[in-house]
């Protein structure tokens, strides 16, 4: 019995390995059918391949129509491209006896083991991506036996170690070779000087032994794109790569090279993208960086780079994105710059550099940083497009613009430290989204007008250190501020009761005018001199008590006209409303616009209106009603609608249900379930607590649930949608709570397409809100779902240490100061986690999310984990499979940066 048992055992093996391992000759089509099919069982059936399925009456070539695969005209398969399908387990040997074999895409799923030497055997291969998996050790020094058709080897985001051999310098028509983020902690071979068609390298984001760049690499006539990111770099740029004459992109940021940038850099190429950032770089830049006429992008802060900026940008009207902080530049920025029509981002602060504001600014720039220098003259009169202005501790003079209108879209505005005079303008209540109004130490004076008071976003505002009088506006108790400071001028009378709290005790001092009746602030008490200027007789009193009737009778009748005239005129809008369902429904289109009142509004900001409505039938739901100054377009109309028939047909636990849209000629209403529990930031920040039912602490068990539910819910988004879906904006106002404080994310970006829809596509496609923000939606418009990882990593620190997404101090943004706390702190938990949470049973659970928080909203993109990761680092959390998960800590400093 045990004889027969070990034959069948043999024979067993021996039939699975005559599957699984190459053969001689050339296989028939439905010879490499059935290959596809032992494939699949390999594979362990993912979902993704449940298409492949052997029907016996299909033809012979009917694998040829299988999901991922590709066929030439005779039925043979040239092309297998399954990236992101949830495959595990290694490359079985059995997939080059497809001999036809030209392209393999494996990209972003769980592919083990080392490299598959097997490879070797698909003779006539040409494209090769098994980035984004889980490949081991290092890269056979035989790598050149693989295909000589090979053009595209990528192998970037596994864990190779060890050195790249040089024996890959010997693939002779390799065009793009993707290396990066990996752990090869030896050397990069000077032989990759060698492969003349080469037009892409990367080799970013690894920990090599520290090196110089080979001159070699100067032997590249072809290459186009070199990314050496964070690779260890030391010593000089070689002078041999003035000779790259097809350069076009080039990125050696994070090194340590040192002398200065070679000369003729860019004068005999057309450079459109240079980035030389954090590293030791002396001397000025090239001159010539825009002679080829095409630059996009100059990024060299952190340096030491002196001079000034070369002259060729005064002619550079492809100019996109210019990063040139912290380093000692001097001297007058070339003004023709600022005519560059492209020109998005500026960020010029701590140098010496000098020079004047045009009186307009280029209409599409968004962020403007010239803090700590020496510029002069007047502040710009238009930017119609700015969102960051940063000036601080410069020489401009002059007033701040009466018009403040064209600076509607401005978030942050500093211009502290200036000598700037006048007063502030009434129109600064045009500024509707700035969160930091910062116009302290300058020469300001004037009474503070009381539209600041009504400016909906704002959370820091400064005006210390001006000559400012009169009173404090009452609506300023309005605000939701974290920092406030009026201190050193001339303000007098009392300060507004809603101002009157132990966060703002430092906020009024050197203002010997004013008082207080409440003993929190540094100030004398109400009475005295000031106090017997109220003292006025009672007949005076009656008669402006019965005058102050009488008007406001009168503003009440009025303010009903006009309520009333509003009604009607939102009702009818520009025309007939449509209703579009995509669940089965008990009402109608009229039963909701009779339930836009006052009365039902619940919530309010830049992208609309969110109404509470009660059906008929007692349900409950949510309307957000988005209203445009203009009609879309057609690509517009039809892009929202074809993400409004993606999110109405989502039928997922983690998502909010659209139940469905009702629009007219420039209305929208978003019809939604209603979450009783409404959102997290509500719950989770202390200033919100007051708004919510109760006032409850969510405790870690709570917090990890939501994080979870959450993460499930982009997951989906990410990987099961077709196409998948970016939210954009991802942060805890949009998540959502129901009855059991189950989490679903909200508000996919629909509102922002409408509210942007009549702006330039450079404008309206920047994603995402102050804090939660990924670094690239500030200098490049193609965005990718690490957006929204990026987004989620500051909501993981906010639940794990209780501040804002704004809340980071110096540091700026909370996911700025998670990173500066980590890199300092010997034990994590102390001065990091949220109080409320802190429990010796939860220790581990909150390192380790707070430690997803921080690789999550790493400074590059392909540095970020997949949702689809972050979700399980957070499951294995919950049921603590292991005693500590996540990334150690020496992986995470290297990755943040």
């Amino acid at each position: 019995m045990a004889n027969i048992k070990a034959i069948a055992t043999l024979f067993f093996t021996l039939t699975i390995f005559s599957y699984l391992s190459p053969k001689a000759s050339s296989l028939t089509p439905e010879q490499e059918k059935q290959t596809l099919l032992q494939l699949k069982n390999f594979w362990r059936n993912p979902t993704s391949l449940q298409s492949w399925k052997d029907n016996k009456k299909s033809s012979t070539t009917a694998h040829c129509n299988w999901f991922g695969i590709t066929c030439s005209s005779d039925g043979f398969i040239t092309n297998i491209s399954l990236p992101n399908q949830n495959i595990y387990g290694p490359i079985p040997d059995s997939l080059c006896n497809l001999t036809n074999l030209t392209h393999i895409n494996l990209y972003n799923n769980s592919i083990s083991g080392q490299f598959p030497k097997s490879l070797y055997n698909c003779s006539n291969l040409e494209y090769l991506n098994l980035g984004q998996n889980y490949l081991v050790g290092t890269i056979p020094s035989d790598i050149n036996r693989i295909s000589s058709s090979l053009v595209y080897l990528s192998l970037e985001a596994n864990n190779f170690s060890g050195d790249i051999p040089p024996g890959i310098g010997q693939l002779p028509n390799i065009q793009s070779l993707i290396l990066n983020n990996n752990l090869f902690n030896g050397s990069f071979p000077a032989e990759l000087g060698q492969l003349s068609s080469l037009q892409t390298l990367w080799l970013a984001y690894n920990p090599f032994t520290p090196a110089t760049i080979p001159q070699e690499f100067g032997k590249l006539k072809n290459l186009r794109f070199l990314w050496m990111t964070k690779a260890n770099l030391v010593g000089n740029i070689p002078d041999s790569f003035s000779k790259l004459s097809a350069l076009q992109h080039l990125d050696l940021s994070i090194n340590n090279l040192t002398g200065v940038l070679p000369s003729e850099f860019g004068k005999h190429s057309k450079l459109w993208e240079f980035d030389v950032s954090n590293n030791r770089i002396s001397g000025e830049l090239p001159a010539g960086l825009c002679a080829g006429g095409t630059l996009t992008s100059v990024v060299a802060f952190n340096n030491n780079l002196t001079g000034r900026l070369p002259d060729s940008l005064n002619h550079c009207v492809t100019l996109d994105n210019i990063q040139v902080y912290n380093n000692k530049l001097t001297g007058d920025v070339p003004s023709r710059m600022w005519s560059a029509m492209n020109l998005t981002t500026v960020m010029m602060h701590d140098n010496q550099l000098s020079g004047t504001l045009p009186e307009k600014l280029p209409w599409n720039i968004s962020r403007l940083q010239i803090a700590n220098n020496r510029f002069s003259g007047k502040i710009p009169s238009t930017a119609g497009n700015l969102q960051v202005f940063e000036a601080a501790n410069n020489q401009f003079s002059g007033e701040i613009p009466g018009n403040l209108s064209s600076f509607s879209r401005l978030q942050t505005l500093s211009l502290r430290g200036n000598q700037i005079s006048g007063g502030i303008p009434g129109s600064i209540s045009a500024l509707r989204f700035v969160n930091i109004l910062d116009l302290s130490d300058n020469h300001l004076s004037g009474e503070i007008p009381a539209g600041i008071g009504s400016l909906p976003s704002l959370t820091k505002l400064d005006l210390s250190g001006n000559e400012l009088t009169g009173e404090i506006p009452q609506k300023m108790s309005e605000l939701k501020l974290t920092f406030l400071n009026l201190s050193s001028n001339q303000l007098s009378g009392e300060v507004p009761a809603g101002l009157r709290s132990g966060a703002y005790d430092e906020s009024f001092l050197a203002n010997p005018g004013l008082c207080s009746p409440s003993t929190v602030l540094n100030l004398r008490a109400c009475g005295g001199q000031s106090a017997g200027k109220n003292h006025t007789s009672v007949a005076l009193i009656l008669s402006f008590v019965f005058g102050g009737l009488a008007l406001l009778g009168t503003a009440l009748f009025a303010i009903r006209v006009i309520r009333d005239y509003k009604r009607r005129i939102d009702r009818i809008d520009l025309g007939p409303w449509k209703l579009t369902s995509f669940h089965s429904l008990d009402f109608t289109e009229e039963r909701i616009l009779k339930g836009l009142t006052e009365e039902n509004l619940i919530g309010s900001g830049g992208g609309g209106q969110v109404y509470k409505i009660v059906l008929r039938a007692g349900e409950i739901v949510a309307v957000k009603k988005i209203r445009n100054s203009k009609k879309l377009d057609s690509r517009r109309e039809n892009e929202f609608q074809a993400k409004v028939q993606i999110l109405g047909t989502i039928r997922q636990a983690n998502i909010v249900k659209l139940i469905a849209c009702i629009s007219n000629g420039v209305s929208k209403l978003l019809v939604y379930e209603y979450m009783h529990n409404k959102s997290l930031d509500r719950w989770l920040h202390a200033k919100h607590r007051s708004e919510s039912r109760e006032n409850v602490k969510l405790d870690w068990p709570t917090r990890l649930s939501i994080a979870i539910g959450a993460a499930k819910g982009l997951c989906y988004m990410h990987n099961d949608c077709n196409p998948a879906v970016v939210h954009s904006d991802v942060k805890s106002s949009n998540i959502l709570l129901d009855d059991e404080f189950g989490a679903k994310i909200a508000d996919f970006g629909l509102a922002r397409m409408l509210v942007n829809a009549n702006e330039p596509e450079s404008v309206s496609i920047v994603a995402g809100s102050i804090g939660y923000m990924a670094p690239e939606c500030g200098y490049t418009r193609k965005v990718n779902e690490k957006v929204d990882v990026y987004g989620f990593g500051v909501v993981l620190l906010e639940l794990t240490t209780g501040r804002e997404a704004r809340d980071g101090g110096d540091e700026g943004s909370l996911a700025d100061w998670a990173w500066q706390h980590f890199q300092d702190s010997n034990q994590l938990i102390d001065g990091i986690i949220d109080d409320e949470i802190k429990n010796p049973a939860y220790v581990h659970e909150i390192e380790t999310v707070f430690k997803l928080g921080i690789l999550c909203t790493g400074k590059t993109p392909s540095m970020r984990p997949t949702m689809k990761q972050v979700l399980q680092v957070l499951e294995m959390a919950r049921f603590r499979s292991i005693t500590r998960i996540g990334p150690d800590r020496d992986f995470l400093l290297y990755s943040r940066t």
